[in-house]
């Protein structure tokens, strides 16, 4: 079946096959939010980005294979209520930005920074800190093409950012700057909450982003 990225609570997940990787996306909790767990083709290691909420739906999605990292994307506690119980079923390392590790509910085993890399086998991802919506959100890229992004960029427009004009002007430059402006349309976008969508979906509207303020 074709890959949508539409998902609903209690739902199955969308599986998605990509060139070395594999990426499977659910929804979880009160709040819609998406779990993404990616798995290496070679080796069969995992990575969870967001252990978001209903650990037991994470571990049988996890199932009998090895995840070796936890990726949390931001500090927000919707994107987190798992984390502690999956990271302990798993002993897996968890990964978060140090901005935002500190209000996390568990140590955080690795802090990265903006141009880092975390990997999953032979897979590698790069690490886009994009700052305002939390100070320490980041964003996974992997080949140029799939882009993990948390709540800093969804389907018509960036993240919530408070109202707050220099946090707004923060959030949109790092987006334009750090995203926009380095990838190509085909590069797939998959968000904290909600549908899918791609660059080239979202490019002709940050004019209009930018003059709404939000």
């Amino acid at each position: 079946m074709t890959y949508t990225g539409n998902v609903t609570k209690g739902g199955p997940a969308d599986v998605r096959e990509v060139p070395g990787l594999t990426i499977s996306k659910i929804e979880v909790g009160d709040f819609g939010n998406n779990a993404y767990l990616l798995r290496c083709a070679e080796t069969g290691d995992g990575l969870l980005i967001d252990a978001a909420a209903e650990p037991d739906r994470l571990l049988e999605l996890i199932g009998d294979m090895p995840i070796s990292s936890i990726v949390t994307t931001h500090r927000h506690p919707d994107h987190w209520g798992a984390l502690e119980e999956v990271a302990r079923a798993t002993g897996a390392q968890t990964v978060a930005h140090p901005l935002d590790a500190p209000e996390l509910p568990v140590k955080i085993t690795r802090e990265v920074e903006h141009g880092d890399r975390v990997t999953v086998g032979v897979v590698t991802l790069d690490v886009i800190h994009l700052r305002g919506h939390t100070p320490g959100s980041i964003a996974l890229l992997y080949q140029d093409r799939h882009l993990f992004t948390g709540d800093s960029l969804f389907p018509g427009g960036v993240g919530n950012t408070q109202k707050d004009p220099a946090r707004f002007e923060q959030l949109f430059t790092d987006v334009v700057e750090r995203i926009f402006d380095r990838l190509p349309d085909e590069t797939w976008v998959y968000p904290g909450h909600g549908r899918d969508t791609t660059l080239g979906a979202e490019r002709p509207h940050l004019p209009e982003w930018k003059a709404r303020g939000w």
